[in-house]
């Protein structure tokens, strides 16, 4: 692995911070541990981070402070949250902030080795990818900008989370294309397992109600029965004919 990766973690349980700093070490990783909010926080704003590990419930600053914080700085760094707060509210909240990932405590120290990896191999290929696509794609009245990460319906700009721009671009990237929920757990999330599929769900209907008129109808991205979802080619929406 070359450059070193380096990884933060903000978590302030030292035994589920040293097992995953063993476990992200043995992987070649270069990992930072901050046991408190404050000192995550100061780590964040001192240094550049492939990837960032974060507890919610941490002394001094909260976990979702410094998710908001690392989404309002100009250098994109992934986030998987970690925390004993399983609800679906926490989870659509640390989500809706601008976390890649959530995995409820308590969790496979292996499986988060696995989603931090996955993380870092579905960043890098988009980087190449938005590096090669640096022109504007137009579907309809859809625009979206890959390299400023700007989505504009109808001239609107659309306020998406980081995993809602990234769905969004990976359907406007092969528009008619049907792709079943394992295929964008795969392509999206960087991962494949078996039971998240729920998670695709999730988002494709937070995505509609940001970009299509009438998410009980939508027109663009489509649900193809048995099989999945695709972007429609034409993408119409409000207007359309």
């Amino acid at each position: 692995m070359d450059p070193t990766k380096r990884v933060l973690i903000v978590e302030d349980d030292l035994h589920i911070a040293e097992l995953l700093r063993l476990h992200l070490r043995d992987e070649g990783y270069a990992v930072t541990h901050a046991g408190d909010g404050h000192a995550g926080l100061a780590e964040l704003e001192r240094g550049s981070w492939d990837a960032l590990v974060l507890d919610l419930m941490l002394p001094g600053i909260d976990g979702l402070e410094i998710c908001r914080r690392a989404r309002a700085m100009a250098r994109y760094t992934p986030i998987i949250i970690i925390s004993a707060r399983s609800s679906e509210v926490h989870r659509i909240l640390g989500l809706e902030l601008g976390a890649d990932d959530y995995l409820a405590k308590p969790f496979s120290v292996l499986e988060l080795v696995a989603r931090v990896k996955a993380l870092m191999r579905r960043t890098d290929a988009l980087a190449r990818n938005a590096r090669m696509d640096s022109g504007s794609l137009s579907i309809g009245e859809l625009d979206i900008e890959p390299l400023a990460r700007e989505v504009r319906v109808n001239g609107r700009p659309i306020e998406l989370t980081p995993r809602e721009f990234d769905l969004l671009y990976f359907f406007a990237r092969s528009p008619g294309k049907v792709f079943s929920r394992l295929d964008l757990l795969n392509q999206v999330w960087g991962y494949h397992h078996d039971g998240y599929e729920h998670t695709v769900n999730t988002h494709i209907n937070r995505l509609r109600i940001k970009v299509e008129a009438d998410p009980a109808q939508p027109r663009r991205i489509l649900t193809v029965w048995g099989h999945g979802y695709k972007m429609s080619a034409a993408a119409h929406g409000e207007g359309a004919s």
